[in-house]
């Protein structure tokens, strides 16, 4: 079990687990199970939790998660972010270099089946985070009792160029300091369908595997945003002006939408802010995300 830290598997820089993790804990040690509560505060905190999913060496010597395993991981979070963090290490530590992908993999994936989480929300009357999205447990006893039920349900994975992932969605452009749009140029491509080609401005583009950006300032672009299908959705809001005859021209919100398996973004005006599961990042040259489908899975109950 995961929590507190620096912003990576917890909530704020806490030297001790929160509350609800301490409940979690006592709900799952009640029922029989043996719990280590670790304060992750670095990667390398993450990783040595994460390294007791591995199976047997293999003959290819890659790391590979143990399907039989009888670890189970619950991550405490404050934010998706946090969950993204670790899932983040998982891939980086089960994904095979390409030079050495093996037979067993399947041929839309670059990584493994990835051992299951349980997610325990720090705050749970939170109504925004991936969790509620999912209709997962919040309370720490109901996520003790999925763990322990071991009902799992494997959810698609974003993979990106960067060398990171995304757990629910990105959205790309940034605002001013009264929370408006900034319009920016740049060539949005879901697999062979373009939905803008860089030359006219964009308020927004959502990349959606989950529907956590699915509405933005009142306007809605994703229409679906399911983390089971296999594809991500794509909107882009662009403004078009209207002219009228006598009166002054008008403008209106075009939303375009496309669904596939992989898109790409291409700044057109240099760096271009986003959002990627409520972590702030730029990009200043192409940035595309893939879907792994079924990579990760969660306990549900």
């Amino acid at each position: 079990m995961t929590g507190g830290g620096n912003g990576s598997t917890g909530a704020g820089a806490c030297e001790t687990p929160r509350v609800p993790v301490l409940k979690c804990a006592d709900a799952l040690v009640e029922a029989g199970a043996r719990v280590e509560t670790v304060v992750a505060t670095s990667d390398a905190d993450i990783d040595a939790v994460i390294a007791r999913f591995d199976a047997a060496p293999r003959p290819d010597g890659l790391a590979w998660p143990d399907p039989d395993t009888k670890v189970r991981l619950v991550v405490a979070t404050a934010t998706d972010g946090q969950l993204r963090a670790v899932v983040r290490r998982l891939v980086r530590r089960y994904a095979p270099p390409p030079s050495k992908r093996p037979a067993d993999l399947a041929d839309n994936r670059t990584v493994p089946d990835l051992p299951p989480v349980a997610i325990l929300p720090l705050d749970a009357n939170h109504t925004g985070d991936l969790a509620a999205q999912l209709g997962l447990p919040r309370e720490p006893a109901e996520v003790a009792a999925a763990v322990l039920g071991g009902r799992v349900r494997r959810l698609d994975l974003l993979r990106n160029d960067g060398g990171s992932v995304t757990v629910d969605g990105a959205l790309v452009g940034g605002v001013d300091d009264a929370g408006r749009a900034i319009p920016w140029r740049g060539r949005v491509e879901v697999d062979d369908t373009v939905l803008t080609d860089g030359g006219e401005g964009v308020l927004a583009c959502a990349i959606g595997n989950g529907a956590g950006y699915a509405e933005f300032d009142g306007l809605q672009l994703l229409a679906e945003g399911d983390p089971t299908d296999g594809r991500v959705e794509v909107a882009v809001a662009v403004p078009i002006v209207v002219k009228q005859r006598f009166k002054r021209p008008k403008v209106r919100v075009e939303v375009r939408r496309a669904r596939g398996r992989a898109v790409a973004v291409l700044p057109r005006d240099g760096e271009l802010q986003f959002l990627d599961d409520g972590v702030a990042g730029s990009m200043n040259r192409k940035r595309s995300w893939w879907t792994e489908p079924g990579a990760w899975a969660v306990y549900a109950a």
